[in-house]
């Protein structure tokens, strides 16, 4: 039988890199050819070990990534770039894991890599991301260790400082970096521009947006301009968001989908859905494609003029123009169906939800559960709430309550037995609830309340 043809370092980059399972593609790099002699071990190159860290690390599993990372810092053909080190840091960072960061920053020496600005950068954005502000302060004390501050670093710093709602030292930053003649970008100026909206400050958004252009040549991103536009919209000052949008038409920027769903929002809670139509037609003419906020953004206004045959019009247009409704574009409407007082349509709708290819979320059982709970459909709300708690899902406790209270109006004291022990092994059965068990207790003291006791006595 003739031997396979053996697999080079080359070829297993090429294979390591089409391979989307990334447990396959552990598998592989551990064991590149099976048939292979032992006592000659594979030689990975480091385009191997760049592709295998990051699949493990977008997957999350980083106990396989790090020996992996282990094994790269015994190789001695070559030393690893720092951008792998950057990449490792991103992944601590989105899964808030600082410490691990840090200690990865610290390592860097041992793999033979030099430390400059750009992994630095990386670690403060991973303990910004993980929200350890106090520990960026500690960490910046060493920044010239490493490098001069760029733009990226200013940024972060920026960033941080937005969203923990210090603006004053945003600034602050701000005027630091233009003092050490670092050029501002379109990131600067978005992430101020949207914590100034954010705030409603949209006259100082604005003349920061005009400055910015007169004084340093920037020319804001179609973010900067959805944030306004937002922002504006949220004031009530729509004719100067839909001025912008014909500004940046002007001024030859690409209007992309979020400028135009901002808009169709803006439409929408104004009660001017109408006017939709045409901007749809704009959006064609310009080349963009509504994505799934858009069509969000549509089925919400539909909701609220009530016209639910819109909203699932909608819903049908996304799937004929292929873009697939997420839970949102469902929860709109069961939200909305529920506050007009229409359950069993909106239960429904939620029952039809995995043929249409979504899987109901937390928000959609919260939002059906509350909705029957609020229209007195108790006994729907505790078959929905028995299913929700076998999910995993955790009700609101302000609608346990209003359920097990409509219960104990009803007297329906088996039914009543059943929710209490379902809130039970969810352990999410709280005081509250008991001292309203109790009081109807105490009040109806007839054999089926005996027989709850009992019940609940043996749980």
């Amino acid at each position: 039988m003739k031997a396979s043809k053996s697999i080079s370092p080359f070829r297993l980059s090429s294979l390591l890199r089409s391979q989307n399972d990334p447990t396959l593609a552990l598998q592989l790099f551990h064991n590149p050819n099976p048939d292979a002699n032992p006592q000659k071990p594979f030689r990975h190159s480091l385009l191997s070990y760049d592709i295998i860290i990051s699949k493990l690390g977008r997957a999350k599993m980083f106990d396989q990534m790090e020996q992996i990372l282990h094994r790269m810092k015994q190789e001695t053909r070559f030393a690893p770039t720092e951008i792998i080190f950057c990449n490792v840091m991103s992944y601590y960072g989105r899964a808030r894991l600082p410490d691990r960061a840090l200690h990865l920053f610290d390592e860097m020496p041992s793999f033979r890599c030099e430390r400059t600005i750009k992994s630095f950068n990386s670690l403060l954005d991973a303990l910004y991301k993980c929200g350890h502000f106090d520990k960026m302060k500690e960490v910046l004390e060493r920044i010239e260790d490493y490098g001069t501050p760029d733009a990226c670093t200013y940024n972060i710093l920026i960033k941080a400082f937005c969203g923990s709602e210090d603006l004053e030292n945003a600034r602050k930053v701000l005027d630091e970096m233009r003092s050490k003649g670092v050029e501002p970008t379109d990131v600067t100026l978005g992430t101020l521009i949207y914590k100034l909206c954010s705030d409603h400050r949209v006259k100082q958004a604005l003349e920061l947006k005009e400055d910015w252009e007169r004084v340093h040549g920037v020319l804001p991103s179609a973010f900067v301009y959805a944030s306004l536009m937002k922002g504006l919209c949220g004031v009530g000052e729509m004719a100067l968001a839909f001025g912008l949008k014909d500004e940046m038409v002007r001024k030859n920027i690409r209007l992309d989908a979020p400028v135009y769903s901002t808009l169709i929002s803006a439409l929408a809670k104004a009660g001017r859905r109408g006017e939709v139509p045409g901007l749809l037609e704009e959006m064609s003419k310009h080349g963009c494609k509504p994505n799934t906020v858009t069509y969000n953004a549509m089925i919400h206004g539909c909701c609220m003029e009530k016209d639910f045959e819109a909203a699932y019009g909608v819903l049908d247009e996304m799937v004929e123009k292929e873009c697939r409704p997420d839970a949102v574009s469902y929860n709109v409407i069961i939200d909305a169906l529920c506050k007009e007082g229409k359950w069993s349509e909106a239960h429904q709708f939620f029952q039809d939800l995995p043929r249409r290819g979504c899987h109901p979320d937390l928000l959609s059982y919260r939002m059906l559960f509350s909705g029957l709970c609020d229209c007195g459909q108790f006994q729907e709300a505790a078959f929905v709430l028995d299913e929700m708690i076998f999910k995993g899902y955790a009700p609101h406790y302000a609608r346990t309550h209003k359920l097990v209270e409509g219960l104990c109006e009803e007297g329906n004291m088996e039914l009543l037995a059943t929710v209490l022990s379902s809130l039970q092994k969810a352990n999410v059965l709280d005081d509250g609830t008991w001292r309203v068990v109790i009081s109807t207790l105490r009040r109806e003291m007839s054999s089926d309340v005996f027989e709850l006791i009992d019940t609940l006595t043996m749980q």
